[in-house]
């Protein structure tokens, strides 16, 4: 979508191996039997009918704010499914299958809860945000696993800062050449969720002077950035192929762009938000994800038996890293760049944009009225960035701003 507007659009090269049809019915090569959260199992259905979140916390020292390697004791006491990440100083939830926002947000605050709950039987304390000050001060160890010490082993100083958490969303859609097309009508509007999102701006004990500074961060892995023009699954799947073979990654799963294809689930996965320390900021990112997704999704069945030039859109990467840079940089309190006209403008005014983008969708499934409250909220007191800036500046000490963060983070 960046860089022209649908009318002026041009089609993708054919690539060898790619079904020219935009009706094809491929499917994603792990089945998934997936639940919905009234406990029957789901066949394939329409485009964006089920989402999941998943979200990254921190573990913290509450009396130093220091992060704490702690992933494997905090785990044994939690009650939920929660996983570990890369580092031993966070872990991961993963919210069941659902179909409304509120059964979402449900899901969510519980899982926060349960985390706190077994982190405080230990002492400690969780803040689901994209930094905290103490990220990157201290070398820790990767949690024991053989995927996570290749990595350590083989990036070295990325894995040794990649003390920083992400929101992951994912929406499902079961034809596999759909999601590559969706993946590049969606991505012009990345930006704006990065931007809503942003949480991580201090890092290594200093400001960053970046709203989201998790976003520099993982950008210097190799498989980070924008979805590329993939012209359909096969072409994505080579890609990766190519990638694993080159021995750069090990497997599919590190494929990061910020909108993918899950190498698990029958689902487009957008990457790009920070973790959100408020639950409400990450339904209001999660139900803008779908809503994009099922719109990119009816964009391309009204354009699928069109003229030449209807086709998904292309854009140079440097446009679409700069306008991920951009959102990163400032948040919600400087410019973003319009993902049409590609110019900077006011942020409130590319995310109304996207608001009316995406209202058809939102309406019909009844959210129009539980978004838009949260996106004005939003817009109104910033993102967490902003926020915690502000409690620096009124004289709040790192640990008293985590404290905040800590509190926000099971706050209902």
């Amino acid at each position: 979508m960046i860089g022209t507007r649908a009318g002026g659009m041009t089609n993708p090269p054919l690539r060898i191996g790619c079904n020219v049809s935009t009706a094809g019915q491929s499917r994603y090569p792990y089945h998934v039997n997936v639940v919905d959260t009234a406990g029957g199992a789901t066949g394939v259905g329409q485009v964006g009918a089920t989402l999941g979140v998943e979200e990254e916390f921190h573990l913290l020292d509450p009396d130093t704010g220091d992060l704490v390697p702690a992933a494997r004791r905090v785990l044994l006491r939690d009650p939920t499914d929660a996983g570990p990440e890369l580092q031993r100083s966070t872990v991961e939830t993963a919210s069941g299958v659902h179909t409304g926002l509120a059964d979402l947000r449900r899901d969510l605050l519980a899982r926060r809860r349960e985390l706190a709950d077994a982190a405080a039987s230990l002492g400690l304390a969780v803040a689901s945000v994209g930094t905290v000050p103490a990220s990157g001060t201290r070398r820790s160890r990767v949690f024991p696993d053989r995927r996570y010490e290749w990595l350590a082993a083989e990036y070295r100083q990325l894995v040794d800062e990649q003390q920083v958490c992400a929101c992951q969303v994912h929406v499902r859609v079961d034809d596999r050449d759909l999601a590559v097309r969706i993946t590049r009508r969606i991505r012009g509007w990345l930006p704006a969720l990065l931007a809503m999102s942003a949480s991580s701006p201090f890092f290594q004990g200093e400001d960053t002077g970046y709203a989201s500074y998790r976003t520099v961060v993982v950008s210097r892995w190799p498989t980070v950035g924008p979805p590329p023009d993939f012209a359909c699954a096969a072409d994505y799947d080579r890609t990766v192929a190519t990638l694993i073979r080159s021995g750069v990654i090990s497997d599919a799963g590190m494929i990061y762009f910020d909108a993918r294809l899950s190498a698990h689930y029958p689902t487009v996965e957008i990457r790009v938000a920070d973790a959100c320390p408020a639950v409400d900021d990450a339904v209001l990112i999660a139900a803008l994800a779908r809503a994009l997704v099922v719109t990119a999704a009816r964009a391309d069945a009204a354009t699928a038996d069109r003229a030449p030039g209807a086709g998904p859109p292309e854009s140079p990467q440097v446009l679409a890293r700069a306008a991920t840079w951009r959102a990163a940089r400032s948040g919600l309190d400087g410019q973003l760049l319009d993902p049409y006209a590609i110019r900077a403008v006011p942020a409130g005014q590319v995310v109304h944009a996207l608001l009316d983008h995406v209202r058809p969708v939102l309406e019909e499934r009844g959210e129009w009225a539980q978004v838009t409250p949260l996106a004005e909220a939003l817009l109104a007191r910033g993102p967490s960035a902003r926020r915690q800036r502000a409690a620096f500046d009124q004289g709040s000490s790192p640990v008293e701003v985590v404290a905040g963060l800590a509190a926000e983070t099971t706050a209902g």
